[in-house]
């Protein structure tokens, strides 16, 4: 059997998903939740996206390692994915949940730790490769022809890259390579310019990835690695707590690290700004990135839906989700989520509607002690809401008007946060009609 057959390295790998640390850039969408399960385009969540991109590339062990906030996200993940037992090779999705034992009473101190404390777990597999990923990106990738490259190159680390300009390179780790794409320096968010000269795509790799020789582009750092097994273990003797930070860039010097160049959209979800862009981007004729692959589909929970009911509302560049209730109100570059009822009247411009995990009146909705006379969940009538993400379960009154214009870029109220000059109602927040945010 040949070894480069990318079926055979898919099955001859293990999948490491990072489940996020606290998510303070994107407080408050992850005040009761952590990054990966926050959802994303209507219907999805964040985890979705590595778990599938693995599906897709025949990889089907994969491990999420979680810590913060975890309970929806090990709720998604245990009721979306379920596989056959009669496999030759078992595939799962498994959650490996921050522990402490007689030997370690921490909990993750960073990406490297929490891969370390859970080796003996990785171990058991008779694998050859480690594909660590983080939960919270947005990208389409083949996996498999990362993991060629990979042995192609007779790489030991491979690092996923992904050329930024100049003004972006100082937001993220720089891997800079020589012509062969060996990594052979790694700086942490440079910004001196001189430093900058001298971290640029060489020429002939920019004419290798058919770019102009006048480009200024940098290879950022993706958070995704892969991992030869006697390697993975021996980095992991260490005690460094990141794989950015401690682990690669000691690695360099000893190991042979190679950069994979991904040069399709990616975008990293940290911000309320990146996630809210990203989102919205969706709404595009051909929007940056796309669910509507064939040979790619996303995958997510099964909810059994009904269709979403339209009664004399105007739209213009929308993606309305299942099991919606909408009627004549105005629709302006929006993401509706699941379940979202929007009243008559209501128009709707830039904004993110996440939608609702119950029906109002539904016994197995919530038990949260309501104010007298709350709104029912969803949009009222007349509502104007402008540039803002409305989290789940929200309930928002007649007449209510949320807008971030001549307010502060970012600001904390009790019901509502401004970040990056876009307002944010948190998950069932409460707005009484006629209230002004």
């Amino acid at each position: 059997m040949n070894p480069l057959d990318l079926n055979v390295l898919a099955q001859n790998s293990l999948a490491i998903i990072m489940g996020g640390g606290a998510g303070t850039r994107l407080y408050p969408l992850t005040k009761e939740r952590s990054k990966p399960a926050v959802p994303l385009g209507g219907k999805y969540r964040l985890v979705d996206i590595p778990i599938s991109n693995c599906l897709n590339s025949g990889l089907r062990q994969m491990y999420v390692l979680t810590q913060f906030n975890t309970t929806s996200l090990h709720q998604h993940i245990t009721t979306s994915y379920k596989f056959d037992h009669f496999s030759i090779k078992r595939s799962f999705v498994e959650i490996l949940a921050a522990q402490q034992t007689q030997e370690n009473v921490n909990w993750y101190q960073g990406t490297a730790d929490a891969v370390r404390q859970n080796m003996r777990y990785f171990l058991e597999h008779d694998v050859d490769y480690f594909v660590i990923l983080s939960g919270d990106q947005l990208y389409h990738m083949d996996y498999r022809t990362l993991l060629r490259q990979h042995v192609e190159s007779g790489a030991e680390i491979t690092l996923g890259t992904v050329p930024v300009t100049r003004g972006a390179a100082s937001d993220f780790g720089i891997m800079h390579s020589d012509s062969s794409r060996r990594i052979i320096r790694f700086q942490e968010k440079p910004k001196d310019p001189a430093l900058l000269d001298e971290l640029k795509i060489p020429g002939p790799l920019l004419a290798e990835l058919g770019r102009k020789p006048t480009d200024e582009l940098y290879q950022a750092s993706m958070g995704i690695y892969v991992f030869n097994r006697q390697v993975l273990i021996d980095v992991m003797a260490g005690d460094g707590p990141d794989f950015g930070k401690n682990i690669i860039p000691a690695a360099i010097d000893k190991y042979r690290v190679h950069a994979y160049i991904f040069q399709n959209y990616w975008e990293d979800i940290g911000t309320i700004r990146a996630f809210f862009e990203a989102n919205l981007a969706l709404t595009d004729i051909i929007p940056p990135y796309s669910f509507f692959s064939r040979e790619a589909p996303i995958y997510t929970r099964a909810r059994f839906l009904p269709a979403s009911k339209i009664n004399g509302v105007s739209i213009r560049n929308a993606i309305i989700s299942d099991g919606c209730i909408l009627t004549d109100a105005r629709l302006e570059r929006c993401v509706i989520g699941i379940r979202s009822v929007i009243h008559s009247g209501a128009e709707l411009r830039d904004v993110v509607l996440m939608g609702a995990d119950y029906y109002e009146g539904d016994p197995r909705g919530t038990t949260l002690p309501l104010p007298p006379n709350a709104p029912s969940i969803g949009i009222g009538r007349n509502c104007v809401i402008k540039r803002a993400i409305i989290d789940k379960n929200a309930r928002i009154g007649d007449g209510v008007v949320i807008t971030p214009d001549g307010k502060p870029e970012n600001y904390d109220s009790e019901n509502f946060y401004i970040r990056d000059g876009v307002v944010v109602i948190p998950k069932n927040a409460v707005l009484p009609s006629g209230s002004w945010v």
